[in-house]
């Protein structure tokens, strides 16, 4: 089974290719009734989007677990990691519910060993506990600016707002690891999504 490695700059980009329909996000919310709706706008441009924000939770879920199984993680901070860990979980599970309910086949996660040689997360210079929070770290921004990247694609208010929460959970991981390291968080208004 080929596996591809997916980056945020290409969800940002198929995003402005093609544009998730109503019918997906409301399914991703877990809304049915509003995405009974929709339902015949939804179609293959929506898995083939949906399928690229899969690959980043994998993605994500990978680089939280070699974290945590780095043995460099503090008990406090190795909690908040697995705590994010979590989510991306939830944010995977709802991904994957939803293409499926779209007739789709969900992306694989790669194996432990490909995520752990990948070019993008770099583990071999992971060597201390920043390592370890500088990579959620670009992972959780990336990740802030890809959803909010596809937020302009919706027309319906509440849609955009779904959307908006995915992006909301990737900011808060961003800012407490930001915090954690003692970095400074941005002072520029508007620094997220551009």
């Amino acid at each position: 089974m080929a596996n591809t490695m997916f980056s945020r700059r290409s969800l940002i980009t198929r995003a402005g290719q093609l544009s998730l329909s109503a019918g997906a996000v409301a399914l991703l919310a877990g809304n049915e009734s509003l995405a009974g709706k929709h339902a015949s706008a939804a179609g293959g441009n929506d898995v083939a989007i949906l399928n690229v924000a899969l690959g980043l939770e994998h993605e994500a879920i990978a680089a939280y677990q070699i974290g945590a199984e780095s043995g460099l993680l503090q008990k406090p901070v190795l909690d908040v990691a697995v705590l994010f860990q979590s989510q991306h979980k939830g944010h995977r599970d709802a991904l994957v519910a939803t293409i499926e309910k779209l007739g789709g086949k969900p992306v694989m996660a790669m194996t432990a060993d490909e995520y752990t040689r990948s070019a993008r997360l770099k583990v071999s210079s992971i060597k201390s506990q920043v390592d370890v929070l500088l990579l959620a770290q670009r992972l959780e921004l990336g990740a802030v600016n890809a959803y909010l990247g596809v937020i302009p694609a919706f027309g319906d208010r509440e849609l955009a707002k779904v959307a908006g929460r995915l992006a909301a959970d990737e900011t808060m991981h961003y800012t407490a690891l930001t915090q954690a390291m003692g970095a400074s968080l941005p002072a520029a208004p508007l620094s997220y999504g551009a």
